[in-house]
């Protein structure tokens, strides 16, 4: 039976693309007759489905040695382009967590979008998307698993202009998909090159390959920068990080998803390319420092923001900047308990704030209030949410950054003190979020405001109860490093108190929220006494001004000169070629008396000319 599951895996990713291709039907309108929601339940059923599948496939390799399964795809010459799947408890763990999700999403999409007319479309790109993440979890091959990051990327575009008769929407899907294509183009270099020095492109021999290559200091400089930067504009890290943020404009349920789980696809490709990446010193400051960077200024940003959504995307590219400085560490095991803890507890937080949208048809935080009342639920996971966010005991991200902390025998003054701010400016967000949102005085969009209906307060309640039971799954696994190890040591030490100073800071920042926004006249997201660093934060450090005169200018000025150069040099020489034939044949045949004779003589004059103008080139 074991065995049979194993076989069978690859199936568990093809659910979810067979559902989205026979939900075409309805998706493209050409059934019309039963409406969209037939092709909406078809996609629900064949994720519920993979959901099913998956968790016999988990049980079935707790505990045992990853399988591998070998798809032969192309083999010519010296070229072997084979798929292999790692089937081993830490992928179809992973494969589970993004099929569960995906149910949570589609369950709660049919409440939110229950009036939409484009729902079955919208179902078949969830579909899509969750056809590549599974397929990404369980792919050994560095080759496939860029072909399903470009299927992201390509399901990113489609999903964030869903609605695309909105200006906005256009815009923001195709910053998205431009954004990515950076990295993307250079994270190919990196492939062909591993793929060329390694002999392979399967992540198991470019691990044994990388333990003991020898290669030269430049070469494995730009291997590794190479092999980040897709990551980077995946993980909507700085400065590829504007496309999250626009992204918000797509419809919620897809914002859960893109923010709970197709952000960690960079980071979990990131993670597996690891061993290579340790080859560059270079490209473990990079990822340090670009990780630094954009945890610490996003969590700023997202202070400054009042679009309820773009607040918490911002918290997200902060996220995922500490599992860039745990991967540039080589804390990998840290690196993926942060992406477990931080994807349930988004995605509660993304549902409960997708409840207050539909609810109040509003996103600005300024002009809500006083909702604790009205959505007891809806108030209740944001608070879990939250809580599961920041290190808060018992809940989950206090034992990923507990593992980090006390998990080592010495941590950095630098990245202790990068947690401190991070928790605690985390802590003040989404404090800030909770005090204008559900406290305070109820505003005109507030006054009416039922909790939502089953569709959404089922998956909302459901993972509420997972987020809870976050702790109890990570001690079953055994990821949890026991407290008697760092607290057993013989003498003074100073990293004894480093796990209480970072949950200090969370409750600081809890308090400083609480005392900054429980003021009913307050509705500044942040008001800081200097003016122009209000506004930096507010407008995200002004990165996209940046662009405009640096990237956007440079690429629009070498545009013009290249049609400066088509038009008036290309065209032009072609067009005084045939403005010359046209007036010497219309000058010849006023000279030319009609008799073949001449025209044999002006032939053989003219070869003459060319052979000796040739053997004098020559």
């Amino acid at each position: 039976m074991n065995q049979l599951l194993v076989q069978t895996s690859w199936w568990v990713p093809l659910y979810s693309l067979l559902g989205a291709i026979i939900t075409l039907p309805w998706s493209s309108g050409i059934v019309r007759r039963t409406g969209p929601r037939p092709g909406a339940y078809i996609n629900l059923l064949a994720s519920i489905v993979a959901f099913i599948h998956g968790g016999f496939l988990f049980r079935a390799t707790w505990g045992h040695s990853p399988e591998f399964i070998v798809i032969n795809w192309l083999s010519t010459g010296d070229l072997d382009l084979s798929f292999v799947l790692e089937i081993s408890q830490m992928s179809t763990g992973a494969m589970e967590l993004i099929t569960g999700l995906s149910v949570v999403a589609q369950v709660y999409a049919l409440g939110y979008m229950e009036k939409d007319w484009s729902l079955a479309r919208f179902f078949g790109l969830m579909g899509f998307f969750e056809a590549a993440m599974s397929g990404l979890a369980i792919s050994d091959s560095l080759f496939l698993s860029y072909a399903l990051l470009e299927m992201l990327t390509l399901s990113t575009y489609l999903i964030v202009g869903f609605w695309y008769a909105q200006p906005l929407v256009v815009t923001a899907a195709r910053d998205a998909f431009l954004t990515k294509r950076v990295g993307d183009i250079l994270l190919l270099m990196g492939v062909v090159s591993v793929g060329t020095l390694a002999g392979s492109f399967n992540f198991a021999d470019i691990e044994v390959w990388a333990g003991t290559a020898e290669l030269s200091p430049m070469v494995a400089n730009f291997l590794g920068l190479t092999l980040i930067a897709g990551p980077i504009g995946k993980c909507a890290q700085f400065p590829l990080h504007l496309w999250l943020d626009e992204a918000m404009e797509g419809p919620n349920p897809a914002s859960l998803l893109r923010n709970s789980l197709v952000v960690s696809c960079g980071a979990y490709v990131l993670i597996k390319l690891s061993p290579v990446v340790s080859l560059s010193p270079v490209a473990e400051t990079t990822l340090i420092v670009v990780g630094t960077m954009t945890a610490i200024g996003a969590s700023l940003v997202a202070i400054a923001q009042i679009d309820i959504k773009r607040t918490l995307s911002h918290s997200t590219s902060a996220v995922l900047g500490l599992v860039f400085i745990a991967v540039g560490m080589q804390h990998v095991d840290v690196a993926l308990l942060l992406l477990l803890t931080h994807a349930i507890a988004k995605a509660l937080l993304f549902i409960s704030i997708g409840s207050i949208i539909l609810t109040t048809s509003n996103q600005n935080i300024t002009e809500m209030g006083g909702l604790w009342s009205k959505m007891p639920a809806t108030t209740l996971a944001f608070v879990v949410g939250s809580a599961g966010t920041i290190a808060l005991i018992p809940l989950g991200n206090f034992w990923a950054m507990e593992r980090w902390v006390n998990g080592f025998w010495s941590v950095p003054w630098w990245l202790l003190l990068l947690l401190i701010v991070f928790n605690g400016l985390t802590a003040l967000n989404l404090t800030r979020v909770f005090c204008l949102v559900f406290l305070g005085q109820t505003q005109p969009k507030t006054r009416r405001a039922p909790e939502v209906p089953w569709p959404m307060a089922v998956p909302m309640v459901s993972l509420t109860i997972v987020t809870l039971l976050v702790p109890l799954m990570l001690q079953h696994w055994q990821l949890l490093l026991s407290w008697a190890g760092p607290w057993a040591r013989n003498g003074p030490d100073p990293a004894v108190f480093d796990l209480p100073l970072v949950v200090i800071s969370g409750i600081v920042g809890c308090i400083v929220g609480g005392v900054l926004y429980l003021n009913p006249n307050r509705t500044e997201p942040v008001k800081l006494p200097w003016k122009p660093l209000q506004d930096l934060f507010a407008y995200d450090f002004y990165v996209d001004k940046l662009y405009r005169v640096t990237v956007v200018l440079a690429v629009e000025q070498f545009s013009r000169f290249t049609a400066w150069i088509d038009r008036y040099f290309v065209d032009g020489l072609v067009n005084l070629l045939g403005l010359a034939t046209v007036f010497s044949g219309q000058g010849l045949k006023y000279t030319v008396p009609g008799g073949s004779q001449l025209y044999v003589l002006t032939i053989l004059i003219s070869v003459a000319l060319l052979g000796l103008l040739m053997s004098a080139l020559l």
